[in-house]
């Protein structure tokens, strides 16, 4: 471990491939960021862009086949998990690094009572008694805000609602204070009340438990007060990473712009559309020679879709994947600095 600055995770060049009828499907491709301890970051990004993949190859848990880790080092507090043996693997899964899966119906055993899927992590992990787990199980309802846990806690999957079997996820989760916590767009099924909900609760339990938190998301306005740092994706790429403040301020790339534009804004004159980038994100087996967001771009040259672009650094903490990302920084900054001064 990086004693320095107390880095918890780093992935560098990480890449996940699937081999399908169509092709390779490069679904990561060169993926590298830092966590450091008691960090929360976001990884946003359009559907299909690599966010969930990422998190699956750090748990090791990408089906092979079709699916392979085919590069890269995933150092977890010292350990690099890609030559850990599976049996080391689910050591620490679970335990060290635990996962909030998008879908809490299909994550949760629907013939299984909530005490039995909650008392098996912590007497596997913990080496609890089954009285120990039931008691530790129903003090884990309670920390996630489930009324009545004594007796919730002998119900069903389906006897629970949406937003509380999440909050039975998030229970699961945390049984045993993981060190990293991976909530996989934790919000995505709930209404929008329930997801400010789940989201406090987090970031409570994450206050609480001193864990670090990768958060992933499609939705900017999930991920704007909620991180220190986010991770734009797309294609299977890292497309920007900067501090949040700094993101949402100055952009530095075409496609956050429009991420950014594309997050419904409470002025919105009634009557006007949202905006919406235009075309569709591209096939991962078959991408182009430059750019994977040419296509898309408003402001795309004829370098843009012959030569991949470079990672450009911005400042100290502050990358973008673009030809012009210089300059779309500027522009950001300019724009910022005329919302300032009206």
């Amino acid at each position: 471990m990086n004693e320095q600055n107390g880095t918890i995770l780093s992935v560098k060049d990480l890449k996940t491939y699937f081999q399908t009828e169509d092709g390779v499907v490069k679904a990561v491709d060169g993926i590298s960021f830092e966590l450091k301890k008691g960090e929360t970051i976001g990884v946003v990004g359009e559907s299909g862009s690599g966010k969930s993949v990422t998190n699956l190859s750090i748990m090791r848990l990408i089906p092979e086949p079709p699916g392979k880790i085919v590069n890269g080092d995933i150092i977890f507090n010292g350990i690099d998990i890609r030559k850990l043996s599976i049996e080391d693997v689910r050591k620490i899964r679970g335990k060290r690094i635990a996962m909030i899966f998008q879908d809490p119906m299909t994550s949760l055993n629907p013939f299984l009572k909530i005490s039995s899927q909650l008392m098996e992590v912590t007497q596997l992990h913990l080496g609890h008694t089954k009285e120990q787990a039931y008691q530790h199980a129903i003090k884990m309802l309670k920390t996630v805000g489930i009324p009545d846990a004594e007796s919730r806690i002998n119900g069903y999957p389906h006897e629970f609602s949406g937003g509380m079997r999440q909050r039975v996820m998030i229970a699961m989760a945390l049984s045993c204070q993981p060190e990293l916590l991976i909530a996989d767009e934790p919000t995505t099924a709930l209404d929008v009340t329930i997801q400010a909900q789940i989201l406090e609760l987090i970031k409570n339990l994450k206050a609480e438990f001193g864990a670090s938190v990768i958060l992933i998301t499609h939705d900017l306005g999930v991920v704007a007060g909620m991180t220190e740092k986010i991770i734009v994706m797309y294609a299977g790429k890292v497309f920007e990473t900067a501090p949040t403040a700094e993101l949402f301020a100055t952009p530095a790339n075409p496609y956050t712009k429009g991420l950014l534009k594309s997050v419904p804004d409470p002025a919105h004159e009634e009557g006007t559309e949202l905006y919406q980038i235009p075309g569709l994100p591209p096939d991962v087996a078959h991408l182009p020679p430059g750019c994977p967001f040419a296509e898309r771009c408003e402001r795309a040259q004829e370098i843009c879709v012959q030569e991949f672009p470079p990672f450009v650094q911005i400042n100290e903490n502050h990358y973008s994947l673009c030809h012009f990302a210089k300059e779309v920084y500027a522009e950001s900054v300019a724009e910022r600095e005329n919302k300032n001064e009206r």
